[in-house]
């Protein structure tokens, strides 16, 4: 069979690799991709943006798809599944109405509210004046949030009110995050620590993911600005068989009954970021409709079962049947972004000391490209997730952390502290 997957971050390099190992695909189409996507074994780049969703249709029927699995969230949210089923084409992911779990953070609290799924204390605001005067009342910090997508960065945690209004200003008044920031969320600040609960669902039904976590902040210490993800690892040690029932019991399986309830079934990733607390409850920070970037990466790592059977499963409401294999060892993936990254960033830089894929590493492309000499080099803000299984944690973090350095690429950096929660514990 042959199988369209869209999107060009390190996310879906690794779900094409993934794919790619199924005996039943033929041949892997990748829109747009990135230098890594270009020379996987079965698979090919194809100069279609992810959000063009008008010319991946032609593409699918000119090339006979027989699977569609879009990875980034903006063709979700602007409705590319709904799209293909109307075409009569198989395509992996949530329909429009169920993507607004992640393209609006206004209505995914408005739903959890709704359905009693725990989360923080929020409230919507689209008129600066009236989020002005409930921060006036609110005690510091909050957490400030553009409502749209903004690429995992229109995410302000305000430690002061002064900073708290300058957030506010800077979506509402300044258009800092375009379109995304003219609705903001203001929500309580939870303490805890954070995970990553990726589930794959069709309907009602669902299989879990092991547990994840992956490290927001730029730099070391959980310092700097947020970003889409600096480096991730499975599982996460705070995720306690106690704690993962919970999850599943009081966010994923009433999370997916609202869905149904609300006439909005769901097919495709789920993923809740939780925040457990000191007592061990878990607390949605948000939901993504899609696979998380970087935890994607140690995950199809783990993962055993055919990705291909897996989805296909979900498309055909097989779920219940499908026993899925995991590899019990933990994984971690490191993140080489470039110097300046999430900000402005330089482009161009040659990528070279790569290391050759084997049983327990990879290097999955993120931001790359090649140049007319078929060398890689930089083209985005997250370059690199070296990604590492290991027999225990500190040898899959040391595996990887031994690779990065040996990498050779001028104007990029990396954390040096991946893992130290997982560490602690």
């Amino acid at each position: 069979m042959k199988v369209l997957l869209i999107g060009s971050g390190g996310r879906e390099h690794a779900l094409a690799w993934k794919l790619s190992q199924s005996n039943r695909v033929t041949e892997i189409m990748v829109a747009p991709g990135n230098g890594g996507t270009a020379v996987l074994p079965k698979t090919h780049n194809v100069p279609v943006a992810a959000e063009d969703i008008d010319q991946l249709l032609t593409l699918a029927r000119q090339e006979s798809i027989a699977l569609t699995v879009v990875g980034p969230e903006a063709p979700l949210v602007d409705g590319i599944v709904d799209r293909f089923n109307d075409a009569g084409l198989r395509c992996f992911g949530p329909l429009a109405a169920a993507a607004r779990l992640e393209g609006s953070k206004a209505f995914a609290k408005d739903f959890m509210l709704r359905h009693n799924i725990p989360t923080a204390a929020y409230a919507n605001f689209s008129e600066l004046s009236d989020a002005l005067a409930y921060l006036q009342n609110q005690t510091m910090p909050v957490v400030i949030k553009a409502s749209g997508l903004a690429a995992g960065k229109g995410v302000i945690i305000a430690e002061t009110k002064a900073q708290a209004e300058q957030a506010v200003r800077s979506m509402l008044e300044h258009n800092q995050f375009g379109d995304a920031g003219q609705q903001v969320v203001i929500e309580q600040f939870l303490c805890g620590e954070e995970a990553s609960f990726i589930v794959l669902a069709s309907g009602t039904d669902y299989i879990a993911f092991p547990s994840s976590q992956d490290h927001k902040r730029a730099f070391d210490g959980d310092l700097g600005p947020n970003t889409g993800g600096m480096g991730a690892y499975s599982p996460a040690p705070v995720v306690t068989d106690k704690i993962q029932a919970l999850i599943e019991t009081r966010v994923i399986q009433p999370s997916l009954q609202g869905l149904a309830d609300d006439g909005l079934a769901y097919t495709g990733f789920l993923y809740a970021g939780v925040m457990i607390d000191d007592t061990g409850q878990p607390h949605v920070l948000e939901y993504n409709c899609r696979m998380g970037d970087p935890e994607t990466q140690p995950l199809m790592m783990r993962l055993n079962s055919d990705l291909v059977d897996l989805i296909e499963a979900a498309l055909d409401n097989q779920l219940a049947a499908f026993d899925v294999s995991w590899d019990q060892r933990p994984a971690l993936g490191i993140v080489l972004a470039a110097n300046g990254y999430p900000g402005a960033y330089s482009k161009g830089s040659i990528l070279s000391n790569l290391p050759s894929p084997s049983d327990d590493l990879m290097v999955f492309h993120a931001g790359t490209k090649l140049n007319d000499n078929q060398q890689p080099i930089t083209a985005g803000g997250r370059v690199l997730c070296v990604t590492a299984l290991g027999d225990d944690f500190t040898a899959a973090r040391a595996h990887a952390y031994a690779t990065i350095e040996q990498i050779t690429v001028a104007d990029c950096f990396f954390r040096n502290d991946i893992g130290h929660r997982a560490l602690k514990h």
